[in-house]
């Protein structure tokens, strides 16, 4: 059975000013959003020319979950500096997890109240390069990413959705032209304000494609149904520069402290290795002997006073 109106998808143009209200508006109405014009033809061949020997390199999915066809590469920190400054550290993406993802506590300490900020950090890191599979390719299973989480959403509606509602956002980069026929990402606008009981393999005629030209990027709450599409084509690959932030609070998807060596980490600049999960969750989530984890790679930085 169909839901009776599917929200509009709104777009944006990356190469303007983007009113990061009007799209965290969009995002709480439909659950995704398009920005064209993220990344030009420069940025793209370099992040490519990091991952094509790592997608090469790659083996058969064993499984069921990812199509045949498909390739991966992950662990980007490390792997391509163009994708962490690109696709993880765009401003538009990261102020966009700022409202949704922070979270806020006052806590008790003795006699008074303390504030407390958590801030949003990576949760994963994938390439994924979608070979052409013809009449022998199929969809992914429509899913919500949020289930590593065990996250069970009541309904609400738009106008009653508050930020800290959704754990995690993900970022989609095109690498390539993205299709409905080379496998576009496909998901069900307004799927985010569903209840837990409400399966999106029931809707399968409610989706919508994410159809990018390269550069192009598609942002969506990690409580939206989606999954990749059949890439039917004969001679396309779809290529696609993604990663998710999570809540400071959680355990990442992608262990960022087993995945990339001190030595690696400290090539970052500093805000991007903190988004990474070098930072403190206030007051006293992650830290090193009683410090900072920053300073485990730059000693230099002013050490903590307090915990709290």
């Amino acid at each position: 059975m169909s839901i009776t109106k599917v929200p509009q998808v709104d777009s944006y143009d990356y190469a303007g000013e983007v009113d990061l209200e009007a799209l965290a508006t969009s995002l709480k109405r439909a659950g995704g959003v398009i920005l064209r014009n993220v990344a030009n033809a420069e940025d793209l061949a370099a992040m490519e020319k990091d991952v094509r020997p790592h997608i090469e390199g790659d083996k058969v999915w064993g499984g069921s979950f990812f199509p045949a066809q498909t390739r991966r590469v992950t662990g980007l920190v490390s792997k391509s500096p163009k994708f962490v400054e690109k696709v993880i550290m765009n401003p538009v993406y990261q102020a966009t997890c700022d409202k949704f993802l922070t979270s806020y506590h006052t806590g008790h300490l003795g006699s008074e109240f303390v504030d407390c900020v958590s801030k949003p950090q990576l949760m994963n890191t994938i390439v994924f390069a979608i070979g052409p599979g013809g009449g022998d390719a199929r969809n992914q299973p429509l899913h919500r990413d949020d289930s590593i989480y065990h996250m069970k959403h009541p309904a609400c509606t738009a106008e009653s959705y508050s930020y800290g509602r959704d754990v995690a956002i993900g970022f989609f980069l095109a690498g390539k032209k993205t299709s409905k026929a080379n496998g576009a990402t496909r998901f069900i606008p307004g799927s985010h304000l569903w209840p837990h009981e409400k399966l999106g393999g029931h809707h399968e005629e409610d989706c919508v494609y994410a159809e990018l030209n390269p550069g192009d990027a598609f942002m969506m709450l990690a409580s939206a149904q989606h999954g990749g599409s059949a890439n039917t084509t004969t001679d396309e690959e779809r290529l696609i520069l993604s990663c998710f932030m999570t809540k400071g609070l959680f355990r990442q998807e992608e262990n960022q402290y087993l995945t990339h060596t001190l030595e690696q980490m400290r090539t970052l600049p500093v805000e991007a290795a903190r988004v990474v999960g070098y930072n403190l969750s206030t007051p006293s989530l992650g830290w090193v002997a009683f410090d900072d984890p920053i300073r485990i790679l730059h000693p230099d930085i002013k050490p903590l006073e307090e915990l709290y």
